[in-house]
C-alpha cells in the first residue's frame, strides 16, 4: 500500500504518478542508487529504512535517515524535468531489508501536469528535508565527536524508553551518522563507559548510567 501522502491525492494525480512504477526489494547494506550515477527515478520507501550518504575528505556521513513513507531522489528528478537526468547527490544504502516504489521521471512530470497537489506535496517533503538538513549541519557545528555521540546516545535512549539499545548497527553506521571515524566512535564509547555514563549491555547494546552527565557532554563536549 502507498504510504499517505500518495494515498491522500485526487484519484487522477495518483494514478498518473504511479503509472508504470515498479517496486524492488533491497538486501540490507544493498545499494539503491550511486552518487553520480543519473536519477532516472525517484524512491518511496514502503518498507525498512534506508541511508543516505556523502563521501569526503576519505570518510562517509550520513545526510539523512528515510523510513516508510519517505522519499529519495526527488531533487534531481525534479531538476532534470526538461532534459538529461542529472546525477544523483548521494548514495543510498538499504540500512536493513527494505521495500521501495520507484516512480519514473515521466511519470513526476505527467503528475505535476495533471494536478498541482502533487507538486505541492513533494515540495512540502523538500522543506522538510532541507530544514532537517540545516538543523543536522547546526548541531555539528562547533561540536566536537564526544559532544555528537554522547547526544546520539541519548537520542537512541529516548526512543528505547530505559531499555537497552543499539547504537547503530554496527560500528561504522554509527560512526557515518557521527560524520567521524569508526575509531574515534570506539575510543569515546570506552571513555564513557569509564566514566561510568553507560555501560555496555552486550551484543552491541548500551544502557544509559548517567543521563545528566550525557546531557552536558552533549551540549559543552
Amino acid at each position: 500500500m502507498p504510504p499517505g501522502w500518495l494515498t491522500s491525492l485526487p484519484p487522477r494525480a495518483r494514478d498518473a504518478l504511479l503509472a508504470g512504477a515498479v517496486e524492488r526489494r533491497f538486501a540490507a547494506d544493498q545499494v539503491l542508487f550511486l552518487a553520480g550515477a543519473p536519477a532516472r527515478a525517484m524512491y518511496v520507501v514502503l518498507e525498512g529504512r534506508v541511508r543516505v550518504l556523502r563521501a569526503g575528505a576519505g570518510r562517509a556521513h550520513v545526510l539523512h535517515v528515510e523510513g516508510p513513507g519517505g522519499t529519495l531522489g526527488e531533487v534531481p528528478v525534479f531538476e532534470g524535468l526538461d532534459g538529461a537526468a542529472p546525477g544523483y547527490p548521494a548514495t543510498a544504502v538499504a540500512a536493513e531489508p527494505t521495500r521501495c516504489l520507484l516512480l519514473t521521471r515521466a511519470a513526476v512530470r505527467a503528475a505535476v501536469r495533471a494536478d498541482p497537489d502533487v507538486a505541492l506535496a513533494l515540495l512540502a517533503r523538500l522543506a522538510g528535508r532541507v530544514r532537517h538538513l540545516v538543523e543536522r549541519a547546526d548541531a555539528r557545528v562547533g561540536r566536537g565527536t564526544r559532544a555528537r555521540l554522547a547526544a546520539l546516545l541519548l537520542a537512541r535512549h529516548a526512543a528505547a524508553r530505559g531499555r537497552a539499545f543499539a547504537l547503530a548497527r554496527t560500528q561504522q553506521e554509527a560512526a557515518e551518522e557521527l560524520g567521524t571515524v569508526r575509531e574515534l566512535v570506539v575510543r569515546g564509547l570506552r571513555a564513557l563507559r569509564a566514566a561510568g555514563a553507560i555501560r555496555a549491555a552486550g551484543g552491541g547494546r548500551y544502557v544509559v548510567v548517567d543521563e545528566a552527565a550525557l546531557r552536558e557532554i552533549a551540549v559543552n563536549g
